[in-house]
């Protein structure tokens, strides 16, 4: 769900919630075949149905370098309609029983919105509205109206004609949400939602399919890897991934900071979702679990967020100070007197210092463990909602790896990772934020997009409850003129229209996903072509990142070899012998006496290329310390060394060389104790 704005979703999500806790018709007539041989037309659809309102073959094929085209939405929920409960988010993207039976409001919000206490909440006023959609649309969708329904499948088809090709799907809920909502049809198990969310967008897909003439004929195409993809952008088809983002993954909360789940809870969920079509994940959002910390919220939401932290694991948010220039929010110190009353007796949420800007909680092992498996998986890791320790042990294990796949899709990342996420071949969007922010936030960081020759990309986080772009007005001096040309300039773009309203961008904003291409050309109009040539090399960039994470091997040449060291400390419970580093188990470790000089060496058994060591380093750290070959055991180079350790997850880049051994040599220890290693990693380049 969303970033800034995100702390709408969940953090007016749970305010609204918490606040909150006191005390089907005829099938719709289908045209005739479409008139023409033109293949983006349907076959038949429903009547009635929403307009497209956009004139033009979309673009097939590739650039002249044979890259794909096209801009790309990384962060979206067609399907939250399913989520917390089902009546959070009113109205669903398809019906086979036509537009009035989709686009109608949740029951307790007739006749006239007395009882939408979310909408209350969320939109202010007194939460009346028209509760009807189809066909008059008088008060939704609309930028402002958090709770109904924005992805409507010929709104979405809309943006596709538009020029976006890449639309990747996150399957969202949260089970304590849910639990405090009291219009629910459904139980609140998060992974039970999730799955359900899966089976209708492949619904979705069958529901387009059936339209142009059957399985596989649509525009609307679900991929599971990045060749997969491309072949359907090349088709002019738009490309649905299929992402998770809820705040128990697999059943791994944790209370009083015990975890409920443990590594087979972690590998069945990871190898269900896989099965299930996901290829991206987050793993903690908005709540600290058992995988790792999060990113707070700031403001009255933020402290209903921590009200909502306590009363899902029995803890508050704990912060210290940041030892890097990366922090997390602030947490909200203002008080929010309906949410804390909520909490028991004696209870109340703690003050935090001002220059404790970051959360203590990281990357759990548990954590890092399902970070390793969907490496494993060639899944990709979003580390927006992550605290920026959680997101930093994250960047060393995939530089330690050299592994690509790293998203961050809506604005819920410090700024200062991005050349970081960029090294590795990661992809960053921005949040759909109005023209003119878009514009300033992406003139921030395009000196590095021009460096690594990316493009960018942008997280709609439609039906999450974020807010849209509002309107900047009919008497703006430089509005949107209908109709305008896409992007590739094959298509021509009039107003949309669905039943009898027609959204104008000017005066509407953001108001529903068919306005994709319509602030697409504000940012155009207001920020220049070059933001927009940047977003539509978005969908290769996109492609890149995946098919990096898809190709990626790797091989510990240490791992199993023989090793010694100078010293080993003596333990009469486990033993702490040079082997324990080269094991290929994180939970073993070799530690050495207490002084320095100390070294670990290996024996790879015969001479291979080296270019890179990786040390994960206990508690017990090298602060000075150098990486050293040898071909015999005997005479020995430095090919890397720093006085500068730090502890953590450390990986020493060099010239490749041809070594037998190396050997790691701490000269000046971290802390008071020897040195201590998890696991050693030596490879080739």
């Amino acid at each position: 769900m969303s970033p800034r704005s995100h702390g709408r979703l969940t953090v007016l999500a749970v305010l609204s919630l918490i606040l909150t806790l006191l005390a089907l018709g005829p099938a719709p007539a289908v045209t005739g075949p479409a008139p023409g041989p033109d293949w983006w037309e349907p076959v038949a659809r429903p009547a009635p149905d929403s307009r497209i309102d956009v004139v033009g073959e979309p673009f097939k094929g590739t650039d002249a370098q044979g890259r794909v085209r096209g801009f790309v939405d990384a962060h979206d929920h067609l399907m939250s309609n399913e989520a917390f409960g089902g009546r959070l988010i009113c109205g669903k993207p398809f019906s086979p029983l036509g537009v009035a039976d989709a686009l109608k409001d949740c029951p307790e919000h007739y006749p006239d919105g007395s009882l939408a206490v979310f909408d209350f909440i969320t939109r202010g006023g007194d939460g009346r509205h028209d509760p009807h959609g189809w066909p008059t649309f008088k008060d939704w969708p609309a930028h402002d109206s958090l709770t109904h329904q924005q992805n409507y499948y010929a709104w979405v088809e809309r943006a596709w004609r538009g020029g976006q090709r890449v639309l990747v799907n996150d399957l969202v809920t949260n089970g304590v949400i849910c639990s405090v909502y009291f219009f629910k049809d459904r139980g609140c198990d998060e992974m039970t939602s999730i799955r359900l969310q899966a089976r209708k967008t492949y619904g979705m897909q069958a529901y387009v399919d059936e339209m142009y003439g059957g399985p596989g004929k649509g525009w609307f195409r679900i991929v599971t890897d990045s060749a997969q993809a491309r072949r359907v952008i090349e088709q002019g088809k738009l490309a649905v991934v299929l992402g998770v983002e809820t705040s128990e993954p697999f059943g791994c909360k944790q209370i009083l900071d015990v975890p409920q789940c443990d590594r087979a809870d972690i590998d069945r969920g990871l190898d269900e979702l896989h099965a299930l079509g996901v290829r991206s994940m987050f793993l903690c959002h908005k709540f600290d679990n058992a995988l790792c910390g999060v990113r707070f919220d700031s403001g009255a939401l933020g402290t209903a967020i921590n009200v909502g932290q306590f009363l899902s694991t029995g803890t508050f948010w704990q912060t210290g100070r940041c030892t890097g220039p990366q922090h997390d929010n602030p947490i909200g110190l203002a008080a929010a007197p309906e949410a804390e009353k909520k909490l028991p007796p004696g209870v109340s949420v703690p003050s935090y210092a001002a220059d404790a800007r970051c959360n203590t909680r990281g990357l759990t092992a548990l954590g890092e463990y399902a970070l390793r498996g969907m490496m494993q998986r060639k899944m990709m890791i979003e580390i927006d909602h992550m605290s920026v320790k959680a997101t930093g042990r994250v960047l060393d294990v995939l530089e330690a790896e050299s592994y690509p796949g790293v998203l961050s899709s809506h604005s819920w990342m410090d700024i200062d990772w991005t050349e970081r996420v960029y090294r590795l071949g990661g992809f960053i969007a921005q949040y759909m934020h109005g023209a003119e922010e878009f514009t300033a936030e992406a003139r921030r960081t395009d000196a590095l997009r021009e460096k690594y020759g990316v493009g960018y990309g942008y997280g709609t986080d439609m039906n999450g409850v974020g807010g849209w772009p509002a309107p900047r007005g009919a008497d703006t001096p430089d509005p949107v003129r209908y109709p305008f040309r896409s992007a590739d300039g094959g298509s021509l773009v009039d107003r949309q229209t669905t039943g009898e309203r027609t959204w104008d961008v000017n005066t509407d904003g953001a108001a529903h996903y068919g306005l994709v291409p319509d602030w697409l050309e504000d940012i155009r109009v207001t920020g220049g072509q070059d933001v927009i040539d940047d977003l539509f090399r978005g969908a290769e960039s996109y492609l890149t990142t995946w098919g990096g994470s898809e190709r990626h091997r790797t091989e510990n040449l240490a791992t199993g070899s023989t090793a010694s060291a100078s010293t080993s400390e003596w333990n009469p419970v486990t033993s702490h012998s040079p082997g324990r580093a080269v094991d290929g188990d994180r939970r073993t470790r070799w530690a050495s006496d207490w002084r320095d000089p100390q070294w670990l060496a290996v024996d790879l058994g015969a001479t291979r290329t080296v270019g890179r060591v990786t040390l994960d380093w206990e508690r017990a750290y090298g602060e000075a310390y150098r990486i050293e070959v040898s071909a015999d055991g005997k005479d020995w180079r430095t090919v890397w060394s720093t006085t500068a350790g730090d502890g953590g997850l450390d990986t020493a880049r060099f010239t490749a060389v041809p070594a037998r051994f190396v050997r790691v040599t701490g000269l000046g220890r971290g802390t008071g104790w020897g040195y201590s290693l998890y696991e050693v990693g030596v490879y080739g380049a």
